[in-house]
This record gives structure tokens, sequence and C-alpha cells, in this order.
């Protein structure tokens, strides 16, 4: 009886450690995630010598300025409508220098897809002769768009392209 109410015990126990294991929703990580996108940005920023005040810059800083309002409309047509929780859209000041960074987590799936589908319109037009220098089409034609879940996140950044691609993946890999 003991052996019989040992082993018992030891499945529930077992199966109740599995359970605590899943998501609530059956969902995937990326959903169950809670990435706040502008720590991520300054993060990026800090590592990178990224300023947004010239100012407080220092030299060698890249100088970034935040992509809102007609111009957030004219570079990602459609974007301003999508329903999101958080938006980060940033961008040099100097044209020339690919390092572009958009951040977005919508409220549904459905229009993470669509934000992906802005964003990479914008990839494609600057890889295309947006960017208008050889050098800069270059780049923009490595730059990737990137949807986990909800989150979406767009990479034009000629200097750190691949590093950025993975510590925005590592953000969901739990």
């Amino acid at each position: 009886m003991k052996k019989w109410m040992t082993m018992a015990l030891a499945a529930l126990m077992l199966m109740s450690l599995l359970t605590a294991c899943g998501s609530k929703d059956g969902g995937s990580d990326a959903e169950t995630a809670d990435v706040d996108l502008t720590a991520f940005y300054n993060g990026l920023a800090e590592e990178y010598h990224w300023s947004e005040d010239p100012e407080t810059s220092e030299e060698g800083d890249l100088l970034m300025s935040t992509v809102e309002g007609e111009m957030l409309e004219s570079y990602y047509p459609g974007l301003g409508d999508i329903a999101t929780k958080q938006l980060v859209a940033k961008m040099p000041l100097m044209s020339s220098v690919v390092n572009e960074i958009v951040l977005v987590q919508c409220e549904s799936e459905e229009d993470a897809t669509e934000a992906a589908s802005i964003l990479q319109s914008r990839v494609d037009s600057q890889a295309e002769g947006g960017a208008w220098y050889p050098e800069s089409m270059e780049a923009w034609s490595k730059g990737s768009v990137i949807q986990q879940g909800t989150y979406v996140a767009m990479i034009a950044s000629a200097e750190y392209q691949s590093e950025i691609e993975e510590a925005f993946n590592a953000q969901f890999a739990k």
C-alpha cells in the first residue's frame, strides 16, 4: 500500500510540474513574452553610441531622431493606423547612414502581420533605389523584418545588422 501511495504521489507531482511548464493559453513564447521595446532600443543606443541630443552627444555618436506624425506616415504608410501597444521608430539624422530601427508591439498577430508587410515595403523600397547611394541600397538589401507573435522589428543597420537581429530574437528565447 505504501508503494502504491508513493507512486501515486510521485505521478501527481510530475503531472503538476508538467502542467506548470505550459503556457496558459497554449500560445507561442512570443505571445506570452513581455518585452519593453523602449528599454530594448535604449540598450542598443547605449551599446552602439546612438544619441538623440546633439548637446550631450560625444564624438563618434550617431545622432538619431524619432520618426512620428507625418514623417511616420510618409515612411511607413498605414503603420499609424494599426493598433499598437508600443511603437519605437528611430532613424539617423543623415539619410546616407543606414541605421533605421522600428520596433512595434501590436494588439493582435493579424495587426503584427500587417505591420510587418508595411515595414517590409520600406526595406524593399530603399533597397531598390530609394536609398539613392549604392552603399546605402546594399545595406538596405540586408535589412530585415522579424515578427515574433505580436511583436515586429524592422532592422536596417549597415554596421550592426546581425547583432541587432540576434538581440531582438533573444528577447523571445526563453
